[in-house]
C-alpha cells in the first residue's frame, strides 16, 4: 500500500513537469507527511491542463458515507500473493467500487517520495523512499471521484492511489510488496486522455521496473497523522541500496515551519530529502 507520502517540489516545477496551470481556488501545498484525510495535489481526465487540490482517500459519488480508501490495487482481487511477473487481468475494472473512475475519472497524484515499512511493522520501522538520478517530482496513477454528503450537502472532491506489486529492489529490502504505479512522464497524457481505450489504460497498470527508487531509514513519528516538518525526513540510515551522486536537498530548498536560513546551511552535510518545509 501507499499510506503517506511527501509534496517538497515548489509549484513552479510541478507546473513545468506536467505542463499545468494552478487551478482556480487551489492552495499549493508542500509537506512531509501527506496521508488520509489530507489535501494533495491532482491533474484529472476533466481538466488536464490544470492541477487541483484533492483529499486523499477516495470516496465514490454513490457512496452513503465518506469512505477515505487510499490505494486501489491494479488486479483487484487478483494476484493475492503479489507476484510482480503477474500478467493476468487488472481487476480494478471490475471492482465496483472503481469501475467508474478507472474508466472516466483518471488523475495523476504528483509525489515526491513514498513512506513504507515490512508488512510486519508498518510505519512502526518506517523507510522513506524516493526517486534517485532527479527524477522528481513523480506522477502516481490514480482514480477520483466527487461525493456528496447527505446531511449537509459539501462536497468532498477525493483521490485513491493505484498500487501494483512491487518490481524487485529497495521496496524487496524492506519487505513491502506493494508499490504504487508510477506513471513516467511520456504517458501522461495517454493516461489522461479521454480517448484512451480501456485496454491502453491497463496495460500501463505494471511494475515499473525502468524507475529507479531507494529508501533510508526515517523516524516512526511519521505515524502520527498531525506530524510534519523536515525532521520527519531526516535519514536514520544510510540508503538500502548502493546510492548515487543526486541528493534530494540539493533538488529543493523550502522555508517555513520555524526552520531558519542558518539552520538549513548547518544541515547541508546530510542527505535530507528537504532542508526546510
Amino acid at each position: 500500500m501507499c499510506g503517506r507520502y511527501a509534496i517538497v517540489s515548489k509549484i513552479e516545477e510541478i507546473q513545468r513537469t506536467f505542463r499545468v496551470e494552478l487551478g482556480a481556488g487551489t492552495s499549493p501545498i508542500r509537506s512531509a507527511n501527506i496521508g488520509a484525510g489530507k489535501k494533495g495535489l491532482i491533474i484529472t481526465q476533466a481538466k488536464r491542463s490544470e492541477i487541483i487540490n484533492s483529499t486523499f482517500g477516495f470516496t465514490p459519488a454513490w457512496a452513503d458515507k465518506q469512505k477515505y480508501v487510499i490505494n486501489a490495487r491494479a488486479e483487484g482481487d487478483h494476484n493475492q500473493e503479489n507476484n510482480w511477473r503477474y500478467t493476468g487481468g487488472k481487476g480494478i475494472i471490475e471492482k465496483p467500487f472503481f469501475r467508474q473512475s478507472i474508466r472516466n475519472k483518471r488523475c495523476i497524484v504528483i509525489a515526491d517520495a513514498f513512506f513504507e515499512g515490512s508488512t510486519s511493522q508498518g510505519l512502526s520501522k518506517p523507510y522513506c523512499v524516493f526517486p534517485t538520478q532527479g527524477q522528481i517530482p513523480m506522477a502516481f496513477a490514480g482514480v477520483y471521484d466527487e461525493w456528496m454528503n447527505p446531511q449537509t450537502q459539501e462536497k468532498t472532491h477525493s483521490f485513491a492511489i493505484i498500487t501494483s506489486a512491487a518490481p524487485p529492489g529497495v521496496l524487496e529490502h524492506i519487505g513491502h510488496p506493494r508499490c504504487p504505479v508510477i506513471i513516467s512522464t511520456e504517458e501522461v497524457d495517454a493516461w489522461l486522455s479521454e480517448s484512451s481505450s480501456l485496454a491502453e489504460i491497463t496495460a500501463m497498470l505494471h511494475p515499473n521496473t525502468t524507475f529507479s527508487l531507494n529508501a533510508y531509514a526515517v523516524s516512526p513519528a511519521i505515524k502520527s497523522p498531525q506530524a510534519d516538518g523536515s525532521d520527519l525526513l531526516k535519514p536514520l540510515s544510510e540508503p538500502l541500496l548502493p546510492f548515487t551522486t543526486y541528493q534530494l536537498h540539493q533538488h529543493v530548498e523550502l522555508f517555513g515551519m520555524g526552520e531558519s536560513r542558518a539552520k538549513t546551511r548547518r544541515n547541508n552535510d546530510q542527505t535530507r530529502l528537504f532542508d526546510d518545509l
